[in-house]
């Protein structure tokens, strides 16, 4: 069986849903992790999404923030709250059992600048997220992090690497934190795969013309245990999105996995 799981920070789902709900018609993917869908349970348009087949589970805070996970099957567990009081503060995290595999999803904080708060916010955040991942699972586990995780781990990941040296995002300590915690067991799959590929998810609007430009960042990841890595038939971006009027400032991550080997519920 080849499994299709995909991650799209769409910076506002219901501005964005006619460009989501004709993304999805075109891919169809298995499992889809959203971040930043910026809106309560309540108002979430999850009829939209339901009429394409999956099941929308929601984590949601009015304005700002928000995760959602839509599966095609049904999980067999879902976790909405870690017990951590950093993790759990915002709608950040939100996680699931599908096809036998944990799917993890998360909108890392972005954290403003290096000096302010927010920045050890962050760190915290990551740190903690980590732990978490490490104390309930083992590398042997099909485990796919996912999300828009704010960092971008090597130089060729970032459009200026000598310039933005240092800035939110790019700063020595936010990549050191992800290298710690992926020293656990688990695997850059975007990198994993293409590993000598200059290729971005995110371009920020403040940039005049920087998708034009291809001023841009590799913020959006799928970091996964090994199980999972040596499954992987295919990881790309697809840039269709954010060339499109009124796009999200980010781009969807895809990954297709034959689990035709892979023990366990499929």
């Amino acid at each position: 069986m080849l499994w299709k799981a995909a991650t799209f920070n769409v910076n506002g789902v219901r501005a964005r849903l006619d460009q989501l709900v004709a993304w999805i018609s075109q891919q169809h993917p298995h499992v889809l992790c959203l971040q930043e869908t910026k809106c309560q349970e309540a108002v979430f348009p999850r009829q939209a999404l339901e009429a394409l087949g999956y099941e929308v589970l929601i984590k949601g805070e009015k304005s700002f923030n928000g995760v959602a996970v839509l599966t095609r099957k049904t999980p067999k567990s879902v976790i909405m709250k870690t017990g951590d009081a950093v993790v759990d503060g915002e709608a950040r995290f939100l996680a699931a059992q599908v096809h036998g595999i944990w799917v993890v999803n998360t909108y890392v904080p972005q954290g403003r600048a290096p000096d302010d708060p927010a920045f050890r916010y962050k760190l915290d955040f990551l740190d903690r997220v980590g732990r978490w991942i490490q104390e309930r699972f083992s590398p042997q586990d099909p485990l796919v992090w996912t999300g828009d995780l704010n960092v971008a781990p090597e130089a060729m990941d970032v459009y200026d690497p000598k310039r933005l040296e240092g800035e939110v995002g790019f700063h020595p300590e936010e990549r050191a934190k992800l290298k710690d915690i992926m020293a656990w067991g688990l695997v850059d799959l975007f990198r994993r795969m293409h590993p000598q590929v200059k290729q971005f998810t995110f371009w920020d609007y403040r940039l005049p013309k920087s998708f034009d430009r291809n001023l841009g960042w590799r913020l959006d990841h799928m970091l996964v245990t090994e199980p999972m890595a040596h499954r992987c038939v295919e990881c790309f971006v697809d840039t269709g999105p954010r060339a499109q009027s009124k796009a999200s400032d980010h781009t969807p991550l895809v990954a297709v996995f034959d689990l035709s080997s892979l023990p366990g519920e499929t």
